[in-house]
């Protein structure tokens, strides 16, 4: 048994092809295979049912690989330890972000943690939150930056800081007359939100108190899974919308005149780092969330005054 053949089943159970898996592997279909029968011969077991299509692993094909799953990872941190010695933080992170946040946050971020950490490497997908989850829970990424709580046994969050929630309104809407607004003072019907599969969309709706859908605008329903869209059709158009704060800071002086805050506490969502429960790249991932936290302004580090939305919706 060799920790090569313990890849080869942990990548065909988590993609579920053995075609898919040689791929992922960078080796032949006919290699993965031969490899893994030989480790199946050794066993006296078979370890994947191969009759059905997408392929399962079998009833002590399961414990096996989870097995191998743990194996691996008490493998990988015999690296971390010496890494950890040798003081170097080098190696692949692999990332995974909520849209609504990535083009906030990692401008402010990357080109000074490449600098810093030029053993690194970084690669990073923009994803909805579930597929993020999904994807922690099935170790295809070591992390993600998402919006919490997500009571979710599987996952670790690492709570990094506040971001406020704020409204972005037309000048002709009432909102525009006021100089704080309270949820009660929102009408869902007039929010430009974003689509299904957002999490910020329920944060949305959690805060309205309402649970009306884009349908109701009126005569239009649009979809839309961007922050920038969201702005553009405040800017032109009439109704309001709701914005995270870090989406601010490229507003010319009109538009920040356009912006109104929460009274206090102010509603905000929970930005954390989140791993899988048994996560390795530990000191990546701490080197990742210092940047983070090093170009966070500090009043989001701070919970003080502030309520957390869910994500959930009621």
């Amino acid at each position: 048994m060799t920790t090569v053949q313990l890849e080869y089943i942990v990548a065909v159970d988590t993609y579920r092809s053995f075609v898919v898996a040689a791929e992922k592997c960078f080796v032949t279909q006919p290699t993965l295979s031969m490899q893994i029968q030989k480790l199946e011969d050794e066993l006296g077991i078979k370890l994947f049912d191969r009759s059905k299509l997408p392929v399962v692993p079998t009833e002590i094909g399961v414990a096996v690989i989870a097995q191998a799953r743990i194996i691996l990872k008490e493998n990988a941190r015999i690296r971390e330890i010496i890494a950890d010695q040798k003081k170097e933080v080098q190696g692949t992170l692999k990332v995974g972000i909520i849209p609504t946040l990535a083009p906030y946050l990692l401008p402010r971020i990357l080109t000074g943690f490449m600098k810093k950490y030029p053993k690194v490497k970084l690669e990073i997908w923009e994803y909805p939150t579930d597929q993020i989850m999904q994807q922690l829970k099935q170790e295809l990424l070591d992390c993600g930056l998402l919006a919490t709580p997500l009571h979710n046994p599987h996952l670790e969050e690492h709570p990094l800081f506040y971001e406020s929630f704020v409204v972005y309104t037309s000048r002709n809407h009432q909102l525009f007359e006021k100089k704080v607004i309270r949820a009660e003072d929102l009408d869902v019907k007039e929010v430009w939100l974003l689509n299904e599969g957002h999490c910020m969309r329920n944060q949305v709706l959690n805060i309205c108190k309402d649970k009306f859908t884009m349908g109701e605008y009126k005569n239009l329903e649009y979809n839309t899974g961007s922050v920038e869209t969201l702005k553009r059709m405040v800017d032109l158009n009439e109704g309001y919308t709701i914005l995270p704060e870090l989406s601010l800071q490229d507003l010319n002086s009109k538009q920040l005149s356009m912006v109104r805050y929460f009274k206090t506490p102010e509603p905000v969502r929970e930005i954390s780092l989140v791993t899988h429960r048994h996560f390795i790249k530990q000191a990546l991932i701490e080197a990742f969330k210092g940047e983070i936290l090093a170009h966070v302004p500090e009043k989001m580090k701070v919970q003080r005054n502030k309520k957390v939305v869910e994500i959930v919706n009621d």
